[in-house]
Order: structure tokens, then C-alpha cells, then sequence
């Protein structure tokens, strides 16, 4: 993360508030257990009048920046083979995000025409920033020979593997670009969605595909406390977050070779199967887990944060975390080492249409190689017993460019 993104600025606005964690309801359950067992954790605060700067050095906004409370995620589809139309939307989503990020308007809300039509919709004017990052990706068909850029393909961008929990429905599946618009209100990451696919499809250049709109982010970031999906656990307590690990694990290097500090975003939309989780023993659903409900300890622990011990056996030789549990299957220890940064949020769709409650985890995993998620996905989708409770719906991939220098745009560099 470049330095002038690491020290985000904070300005007074109408809307000037500090939200304690303590004053939702997530934090209500989590915070009690995380305070008997590390007294020295942070408190999660929510700062509305937040900034975190679009422009940079190093990756791209909303990758390292610390998860805030909600997310808009949509794709979308080229819908030009000219890649001057493709270069004109980027560098036009770059100047809007650089502006929607201070929590100031794109354009005119109110037009001096009396007939003038409002560039900018309003919705987020006087909410603030909000701590705002959007995260442009590029699907693998931006490279494709149609568009000329084959040439400037990221080494590892390619559609993902088949995964034995595929179960994907068509309308939540695939997408040439992606935005990750990430706040900690929800309709300020609403209006830069909404008003970023006003762009798209005023150029002409590509057209909506899925969407997905989160809450309650599901994993933690650095000097976060840890959140919990909606299957009541806690996510994400392993989850990258040193700069060291960054480094290894989430940045690329020189790849593409016009830009390194880039990163391959795989987006999944898991459904969960909420009616029948819920009347699971808590007892199995902490082996399913292999981790405490209340707690979040390890099976082997008491602490939220002790390392699990993968290798402990009971009286009756049975190992104490069960080997097909999410954790034991997920473990680096376990996958020679290999981890992902999980960015991931809860969302719920309301009711099915047979009267069941539809929500489950928009699960978002950045890695400077796809193979790191195929290699956990792998394990975890034939052997997990989780996956009575979920099916993974949707999926799509991306590379994440690096974050453009003021005055630059996403991208430019693959246009020579």
C-alpha cells in the first residue's frame, strides 16, 4: 500500500460521527468474547468522514485497505471490440471514483437547465466519504485477440478450473470487468455502482451482468476485530494481514509486464442453507467449523487467536479438530503454506421462491496466483462438511491492476 493511501485523512462534513463497533448488533456478540481473551485489541471504529485516496503507487484501493461495513459488487460485459471504447470507460470510471472517494459529486446533481438532466444521481450527497474505495478488475476476455490487448495479458489470468462444489447458476457466473465498491454506508457504495454503470453504459462500452450487495463484512482486516458470517462464526480470524504476507501472497511482481503490484480477484456468491444450519447441534456445527461458536477458539484452544493444533487426538484417537472441517482444510499448515486474503461479505436476497431464506457469503479472495484459491477450493469442495450447508452459485475472476498515479487512469498502461 503506497504511503499517501496508508495515512487516510479524515475532514469535518455535516454528517461528522464516530460509530463505536459496540453500536451494532454484530459487535454486540463479537466484542464481549475478544475483550476476555486480548484486552489490547483495537476497537473497530466507523469514521463516516474517512478518506481513502483512489490514486497511488503501489495496489489498488479496497485490496489492503482494512474491510469496511458494506459492499456493491457488480460485473459487467464488454459490449465493444474497439479498445478505444475500453480505454475512454476507464479512464472516465478513474476520475469518477478519484472524485466519489473525497465524497464529492461526479457532475452536476442539479443542472441550471430547466430541462438539464443531473450527471451525478445525489443520492450520497452530505453522507460523506465513508471510507469509499472502488476496485476495478479485468475479466480474461479484455485480453482476448478481439480487443488487440492479447498481447498484454496478465501471465496468470485465465477462467477458473472446474471445483467440485461448482453448483453455478448462469446469471450470477462470469463478467469482463468488475467493480468493488466497498463503504461503510451502504447507499455510498450504492451510488458509486449506480452511477458508475450510468458511465458504462453512456460509452457504450459494456452493460451489467450479476450483482451482489453486502453487509456485515465477513472477514477482518489489520486491527479489526473478527466479524462473523451468517452462520454465527467467526471469519476470517486467520485471514492475511501483515505487509510481509502481502508481499507474498497477494501482490504480483512483474506480472503483467506493464505493472506489478497487481492482483487476481476471484469472486464467488455462496448460498447457504440457513433452515437446515440452524437446526444442526451446536456441538456438530462446531466441528463442521472446527472452531468454538461463542468464542471462536480453535477446538484445541481457548483463545480466539490460538494456533490450531491439527495434530491433537482424544481417548479415542480421534483428532480433537476433525480432518474434514473448514479450518483443518483451509489451514496453510495444511496446504504447504499457501494463503489468500479473504475479502468477503454477508448478503441476504430476502426469501426464495419457496419460501426460504436466501442469503449466504459474497466470498472475495485476492492472490497473486488463481492456482493458491483452485488448491484450497479443491480440497475444501470435495471434502468439506460445510458443503452440506452451501453451493457455491456464482463465480467469476479478475485481474486487479495496479492503483493509477494522479492524473493516470486504470489500466493505461496496457494501451501502450
Amino acid at each position: 500500500m503506497s504511503k499517501d493511501r496508508a495515512s487516510t485523512s479524515a475532514k469535518l462534513s455535516r454528517r461528522g460521527l464516530l460509530v463505536g463497533a459496540a453500536a451494532s448488533p454484530l459487535a454486540a456478540i463479537a466484542l464481549p468474547a475478544a475483550a476476555e481473551t486480548r484486552p489490547s485489541e483495537p476497537v473497530d471504529h466507523v469514521n463516516l468522514n474517512m478518506e481513502v485516496p483512489f490514486y497511488g503507487s503501489g495496489g489498488q484501493a479496497g485490496v489492503e485497505t482494512p474491510p469496511q461495513r458494506y459492499i456493491h459488487f457488480m460485473t459487467f460485459d464488454l459490449t465493444t471490440v474497439n479498445p478505444r471504447d475500453l480505454q475512454v470507460l476507464l479512464a472516465r470510471w478513474s476520475a469518477a471514483i478519484a472524485q466519489m472517494a473525497k465524497g464529492e459529486t461526479i457532475g452536476q446533481v442539479e443542472p441550471a437547465r430547466e430541462h438539464g438532466i443531473g450527471f451525478d444521481t445525489g443520492e450520497a450527497l452530505d453522507l460523506g466519504p465513508a471510507s469509499l474505495t472502488v476496485t476495478v478488475g479485468l475479466g480474461p476476455e479484455v485480453f482476448s485477440e478481439r480487443l488487440g490487448l492479447a498481447a498484454m495479458k496478465p501471465q496468470f489470468l485465465r477462467e477458473l478450473e472446474h471445483l467440485p462444489s461448482d453448483a453455478f447458476l448462469p446469471q450470477f457466473t462470469g463478467g469482463d470487468l468488475s467493480l468493488q465498491a466497498c463503504a461503510d454506508d451502504p447507499q455510498v457504495a450504492y451510488h458509486a455502482i449506480r452511477d458508475l454503470a450510468r458511465i458504462a453504459k453512456d460509452t457504450g462500452a459494456a452493460s451489467t451482468r450479476w450483482t451482489v450487495m453486502g453487509f456485515g463484512r465477513a472477514s477482518a482486516g489489520r486491527n479489526q476485530a473478527t466479524p462473523r458470517n451468517l452462520l454465527g462464526y467467526k471469519d476470517g480470524t486467520r485471514n492475511i494481514a501483515e505487509p510481509e504476507d502481502f508481499d507474498r501472497f497477494v501482490w504480483t511482481r512483474d506480472d503483467p509486464v506493464w505493472g506489478g503490484m497487481g492482483s487476481y480477484q476471484v469472486a464467488r456468491k455462496i448460498k447457504m442453507h440457513i433452515e437446515n444450519w440452524d437446526v444442526d447441534r451446536v456441538s456438530d456445527q462446531n466441528n463442521v467449523f472446527g472452531r468454538f461458536k461463542v468464542s471462536g477458539a480453535p477446538l484445541t484452544g481457548t483463545d480466539e487467536f490460538d494456533t490450531p493444533d491439527f495434530g491433537k487426538t482424544d481417548a479415542e484417537g480421534n483428532h480433537v479438530i476433525p480432518r474434514t472441517s473448514h479450518i483443518s482444510l483451509a489451514a496453510h499448515e495444511n496446504n504447504d503454506g499457501i494463503k489468500i486474503l479473504r475479502r468477503s461479505y454477508n448478503y441476504t436476497e430476502g426469501i426464495n421462491e419457496v419460501g426460504l431464506l436466501s442469503a449466504g457469503l459474497l466470498f472475495i479472495s485476492y492472490q497473486n496466483d488463481p492456482a493458491h484459491f483452485e488448491r484450497l477450493q479443491q480440497r475444501l469442495g470435495a471434502a468439506d462438511r460445510l458443503n452440506e450447508y452451501i453451493s457455491h452459485i456464482g463465480s467469476a475472476i479478475f485481474f486487479v491492476p495496479p492503483a493509477p498515479e494522479e492524473g493516470h487512469y486504470i489500466g493505461q498502461q496496457m494501451f501502450g
